[in-house]
C-alpha cells in the first residue's frame, strides 16, 4: 500500500526538516538532474533508475510542490477539477455551488463530472482532469484504490477527498459526523417512546452508509432499545425496493413504529411510499432536502450544511495551492437535528 504525506514527521512541536532534492539524489545514487527529470517525467532517464528516485522519493516523504511553482510562475492552468457522486443530487448541487464560489474568488473555474458510484469512473475522471493539468483535485470517492493518484500528488498536484476518506493513500479529508447523526436520530425517536426503531441504509460498502449504521447500532445500544437486525434494510434502495421493505417491516410480528433514513433519497422514496397511507410511521431523515419542511407532515432531518462541506474542502486545496505543507488533515463537520413533526410521532 502507497500511502503520501504532504510535508515530513513532527516530533512534539517542532517539525522535521522537509526532504530535498538534494537528500533523494544522493540516496538513490543519482544526479540532481536524473531526480529532477524523474519528478518531472522527463524523457533519458533508464527505467531502472527511475525506480531507484521514486523509492527514494517514497521513503524520504520528498514532495516537490509543481503547483505552487506554477503558481509563481504565472503557469497555473485556472481550473479545479471535482468529482463527485452525481452532480444531480441536490446535496451535491449545494456542494458545487460552494466550490465555485471560492474558486471564482481565486480566480478559477470548476470542471465537474459524476463517478456515479462507479470506482472505474471516478478513476477515469480524475485522471482525465489531470491530463488537462488542474490545479488541484476534489473527489468524492466512489472506491477504495485510490494509488492512481499518487503520481500526481507527488507531482504537486493537491488533492482533497470530501464526504468520504480516500482508501490507500493518506490525503486532506472533509468529511460529516455521519455516526454522531445516527446517534441522536435514534435518541431523539427512542425519546419520544419509540422501542421498535428501524434503519434504511444505502450500500454499506458505501463510506457514509457503513458509519450511519455504525450510529445507528450505537444509538440503539445507548437507548437500551437494542439493535435487531430484522429492522435494517441497507440498499441500493429505489422506490419499488421501499415499498417492499416497509411491507416488511409493518408485517413483523412487533412491526417497526419508526424509520431512520439513510440519505435524502431514501427519504424521498420512503415519504412516496407512505403516501397515502393512513398509517405512518415516525421518520427522520439523514440529510435535509427542499420542501422537506412544507410537507405534510414536515420532516424531521438530520442537517448538515453541503456548502460548509463544500467550502471547508475547497479552502483546505487553497491553502495547499498556497503552499501549506503541514500533515494531512481530517475534518468533521457537525450536524444537527430539525424537529418538524415526522419525527416527533408518540410511538
Amino acid at each position: 500500500m502507497t500511502t503520501l504525506s504532504p510535508s515530513g514527521p513532527v516530533t512534539g512541536q517542532r517539525k522535521v526538516r522537509r526532504a530535498t532534492m538534494n537528500d533523494v539524489a544522493r540516496l538513490a545514487g543519482v544526479s540532481i538532474k536524473t531526480v529532477s527529470r524523474v519528478v518531472n517525467d522527463e524523457p533519458g532517464v533508464h527505467p531502472s533508475t527511475a525506480e531507484r528516485v521514486l523509492a527514494a522519493i517514497d521513503q524520504l516523504g520528498f514532495r516537490r510542490n509543481l503547483s505552487a511553482r506554477n503558481l509563481r510562475r504565472g503557469s497555473s492552468t485556472g481550473t479545479i477539477g471535482l468529482v463527485l457522486e452525481d452532480v444531480g443530487n441536490p446535496f451535491y448541487s449545494g456542494v458545487t455551488r460552494a466550490v465555485e464560489e471560492i474558486a471564482r474568488l481565486r480566480g478559477r473555474q470548476v470542471i465537474s463530472g459524476s463517478s456515479d458510484e462507479d470506482p472505474g469512473r471516478e478513476r477515469e475522471l480524475a485522471l482525465e482532469f489531470c491530463s488537462r493539468r488542474v490545479d488541484g483535485l476534489l473527489i468524492v470517492p466512489a472506491g477504495l484504490q485510490h494509488s492512481y493518484l499518487v503520481p500526481e500528488m507527488r507531482a504537486g498536484t493537491p488533492v482533497v477527498f470530501l464526504d468520504r476518506p480516500a482508501g490507500d493513500v493518506v490525503a486532506d479529508t472533509v468529511l460529516v459526523d455521519n455516526i454522531g447523526g445516527t446517534v441522536e436520530a435514534v435518541t431523539h425517536l427512542a425519546s419520544h417512546g419509540h422501542r421498535r426503531v428501524a434503519f434504511l441504509g444505502d450500500a454499506p460498502d458505501i463510506f457514509t452508509a457503513n458509519e450511519r449504521l455504525r450510529g445507528y447500532r450505537e444509538g440503539c445500544v445507548r437507548t437500551g432499545i437494542g439493535y435487531h437486525e430484522e429492522l435494517v434494510a441497507m440498499g441500493p434502495h429505489d422506490e419499488a425496493t421501499v415499498v417492499t421493505t416497509l411491507q416488511r417491516l409493518r408485517n413483523l410480528r412487533e412491526p417497526a413504529t419508526a424509520i431512520v433514513a439513510g440519505n435524502n433519497r431514501i427519504t424521498v422514496h420512503i415519504l412516496r411510499a407512505l403516501a397515502g397511507s393512513a398509517e405512518r410511521p415516525a421518520l427522520v431523515g439523514f440529510d435535509d432536502f427542499e420542501l422537506a419542511d412544507l410537507l405534510s407532515p414536515p420532516v424531521t432531518v438530520i442537517a448538515h450544511d453541503a456548502s460548509a462541506l463544500g467550502k471547508a474542502a475547497t479552502d483546505l486545496l487553497f491553502a495547499r495551492l498556497d503552499g501549506d505543507n503541514s500533515p494531512p488533515r481530517r475534518v468533521v463537520l457537525p450536524v444537527r437535528l430539525v424537529p418538524r413533526g415526522s419525527g416527533e410521532v408518540h410511538a
